[in-house]
């Protein structure tokens, strides 16, 4: 948490091979944590017709700032895995190993000129701009596999 920090944070929830699934902005003095509920929560499920199952996240692994029970608790009541470093106890070098996709996709998203430095004033505005972002490096992906 930053106090006083003026300007906003980018949230994202991507998979495992470092897509955005889902991008959100909050006030760049609150703490990070508070943006993991409205995120899981967002997340839509998809739902397979042939098969009548739901697709839903198993895993969830993210740094020490999410290191809070009712977080932990919250989540395992939606059945999804945590792998989250303890604050004290475990190095974030192990964890590591899986969250340098995420930097990746904050790296691709603040690639683009128009969200590096924010120059929208309305946050409704930077988040469509943040969510145009996140559906090009989808589709940049998508070529790539396709061609």
């Amino acid at each position: 948490m930053d106090r006083g920090k003026p300007g906003s944070k980018m949230h994202i929830l991507s998979d495992a091979n470092g897509l955005p699934l889902l991008v959100g902005v909050s006030a760049g003095n609150t703490h990070d944590s508070e943006g993991l509920k409205p995120m899981v929560a967002g997340h839509q499920t998809r739902h397979d017709p042939h098969r009548g199952r739901y697709f839903k996240p198993e895993r969830l692994h993210a740094d020490k700032a999410y290191d809070r029970p009712d977080l932990r608790k919250w989540l395992r009541g939606k059945r999804i895995g945590v792998r989250i470093a303890r604050k004290g106890i475990e190095s974030s070098e192990r964890l590591g190993r899986r969250r340098w996709v995420i930097e990746r996709t904050m790296s691709w998203l603040s690639g683009y000129r128009r969200l590096s430095p924010r120059y929208e004033r309305n946050p409704r505005n930077y988040l469509a701009f943040l969510g145009l972002a996140a559906a090009l490096c989808c589709y940049k992906r998508l070529i790539r596999l396709t061609t």
